[in-house]
């Protein structure tokens, strides 16, 4: 029997082939869920709940009607709602002279609007079901505690969403809800890609990881099925399943630095 058997689960930021939402949503329904998978694009969310025997939603994180609408249409799907992650981010790579307020507007509706939208709807979701409970994640960033340049707004609004789970896990837990931030650290998924590519960049963070390897989507979406099992009596914590990265820091000088500079200027292109 799966760890997840008999539980319901909706995965939002799943629509890119191969990145973390998809990963997680594939995992859960290994491990005996129901999953809906949400996003901007129907066409590959519609084709992952064919491939996982489960329900798509289109969903754009920023739009508080959209986020209401997909918890709407889980509960009418399933019943409830076990467990409900949010993927979604955006790697904005800007020195904080340069964003725009455009840009700052953007993120901030993404990372902190958007995650409080979130958890909205499925603590409204959770705490009127019955039984009542569920487990919550968002995906923060090893850089809330491994500060990189040029990175603030990016930075400071999933350290916002940190507070946010934090919050949720205080007010709520009376409720049997779980909620909790999960930080990948430098991983090769859709949105990082074109970075993976700078010759030297992976080879320049290799040293700050204490147990030698890059963090895969893999091992972010099996920190998310601990967090979301009966056995993690866990809430209000931030999972760092990224091989020790944030006990040496990201690296900032030298040829890192150089590195580091020619992986941004390739994202902005």
């Amino acid at each position: 029997m799966g760890q997840l058997q008999g539980k319901t689960a909706v995965v939002l930021g799943a629509a890119s082939e191969g990145n973390m939402g998809q990963t997680i949503a594939r995992l859960f329904a290994k491990e005996g869920a129901k999953v809906m998978v949400a996003g901007r694009k129907e066409a590959p969310l519609a084709a992952l709940a064919k491939e996982i025997g489960g329900e798509y939603a289109l969903c754009d994180i920023a739009k508080k009607a959209e986020v209401n609408a997909m918890a709407d249409k889980a509960v009418a799907a399933f019943g409830r709602v076990d467990i409900a992650i949010n993927t979604t981010g955006w790697g904005l790579l800007a020195s904080l002279e340069e964003i725009t307020d455009e840009q700052l507007d953007q993120i901030v509706d993404l990372q902190f609007k958007g995650v409080h939208h979130f958890l909205q709807a499925f603590v409204r979701v959770m705490s009127q079901q019955q039984p009542t409970g569920g487990s919550l994640i968002s995906l923060s960033s090893a850089t809330t505690k491994a500060i990189i340049t040029n990175h603030a707004a990016y930075i400071g609004t999933k350290r916002g969403s940190e507070a946010l789970i934090e919050c949720v896990a205080n007010d709520y837990g009376h409720l049997g809800i779980k909620a909790n931030t999960v930080s990948p650290a430098f991983t090769d998924s859709p949105m990082t890609h074109a970075s993976f590519q700078v010759p030297g960049l992976t080879d320049a963070f290799l040293p700050r990881y204490p147990m030698g390897r890059l963090n895969t989507v893999d091992d972010v979406a099996h920190a998310c099925l601990w967090l979301c099992t009966d056995n993690a009596y866990v809430t209000g914590a931030n999972i760092q399943p990224n091989g020790g990265l944030i006990m040496r820091g990201n690296p900032q000088a030298g040829d890192v630095a150089a590195a580091v500079g020619a992986a941004m200027a390739k994202l902005q292109q």
